[in-house]
């Protein structure tokens, strides 16, 4: 009983670890997942709790799985635990059962598997729990206390700090869509192996007052115009797909003339995209380090634009700024924040694939990185090394992108 008891423990201790690292990589991932439960059940007033909650859970994870691994303070963790996995199970168990979520971000987006699977691995650590509170007397500290102390005080900075770093510094391990290397146009595409939903057309017709439904090949056998009124028809889903989605959904650059200009943006050769999702962060946070990388990027005649979810605000807001004139794009919420995990994130396009990206912390190695490319330039010759400043290699006037309405 006694190793099975210890066993059970450290598989347990390293599994809440591992699933609380993988999700403290990317914190805003279980948020926006909390969030879809929330908008599910009509709570979207909780929208505002659900980053502080998804740090809590996940730094709960890490230090709990931590403490089970040295067997600091057991009575008190096994039953938070407790706790915790039994909120799981249920939202798991809910995810899966009502067949609206494809997955329930339990590793996040690097480790994406279905809810069926998730609730039976909940299931399974409910029960690998509840042994290990019948069993608890057998749980002995590993050391002594001021070293278990000590061991759960870095545990608590590693798990906060990691979080963090990601939340101002992008994801250490990008398993998004919008990685570097990926280029936005292909994944955009239904993926080659897709398997369509199969669906069938119900109609639905009124008859003497009551309204009767049936599919495309069993109309009834008395049906004729005068018997039957047409109400609506729709298709109904039998059978569900399989990786019938595109990666990328709902990215399309509307200018202000409402034209849909992704195409020609991600046609250019190397391009900035400024994203933005709102202007809660003061633009004063970052405007200075943009502006420096604004200046080089037409320096070197790549153009830049800022895409947002608040087209009107952001005129706004930087009115008066050093890129007052950068060109503006509306995007789809979900997708500004699939591809924008800080706000804001620039990226550095070539021909649609994502060459690098930064947050907005870190602008100043997106200059270095701008003032690095070489870039041609028909009917230009280019003006020495040692003629510019900085040691670049550029042309004697920056030139104005032409803009896209």
């Amino acid at each position: 009983m006694k190793l099975a008891v210890n066993i059970t423990r450290v598989l347990v201790g390293l599994l809440f670890i591992f699933s609380g690292l993988v999700k403290a990589n990317d914190p805003l991932g279980l948020s926006y997942k909390m969030q879809e439960f929330f908008e599910l059940w009509g709570m979207t007033q909780f929208y505002s709790w659900t980053l502080g909650l998804s740090i809590f859970i996940i730094a709960f994870e890490i230090i709990a799985g931590i403490a089970l691994l040295v067997g600091w303070q057991m009575r008190l963790f096994i039953w938070l635990l407790l706790l915790l996995i039994v909120f799981f199970t249920f939202l798991t168990g809910y995810a899966h059962l009502s067949g609206k979520f494809k997955n329930c971000g339990c590793f996040g987006d690097c480790i994406p598997i279905s809810t069926k699977t998730s609730f039976l691995k909940d299931i399974i650590l409910l029960l690998m729990i509840l042994f290990l509170y019948a069993g608890r007397k057998y749980i002995r500290p590993i050391f002594n206390e001021r070293i278990s102390m000590l061991i759960m005080v870095l545990a608590t900075v590693l798990s906060l700090g990691l979080q963090w770093w990601t939340l101002n510094h992008l994801p250490l391990v990008d398993c998004l869509p919008f990685k570097k290397g990926n280029n936005i146009i292909e994944q955009m595409q239904m993926p080659a192996n897709a398997i369509p939903d199969s669906t069938v057309i119900n109609f639905v017709y009124e008859k003497d007052g009551k309204q009767i439904e049936f599919t495309a090949d069993k109309f009834p056998a008395d049906f004729s115009s005068d018997k039957y009124k047409f109400i609506s028809r729709y298709d109904k889903v039998v059978r569900r797909g399989k990786n019938n989605e595109p990666p990328i959904k709902g990215f399309a650059l509307i200018g202000i003339t409402n034209q849909d200009s992704t195409q020609i943006v991600l046609d250019h050769e190397n391009a900035l995209l400024l994203i933005c999702e709102d202007f809660k962060k003061p633009v004063s946070k970052w405007s200075g380090d943009f502006s420096a990388l604004y200046q080089e990027a037409k320096f070197k005649q790549i153009p830049a634009y800022l895409v947002t979810t608040q087209p009107e605000k952001a005129k706004e807001i930087l009115a008066g700024s050093p890129f007052a004139d950068i060109q503006v794009f509306k995007c789809d919420f979900t997708a500004i924040r699939t591809a924008a995990r800080t706000n804001p994130t620039v990226y550095l396009l070539n021909f649609g694939t994502v060459v690098d990206k930064w947050s907005y912390r870190n602008l100043e190695q997106a200059t270095k990185k701008i003032r690095s490319l070489v870039v041609k330039y028909p009917d230009q010759k280019p003006i020495p090394v040692d003629s510019l400043p900085g040691g670049q290699t550029g042309f004697p006037m920056p030139i104005d992108s032409p803009k896209i309405r």
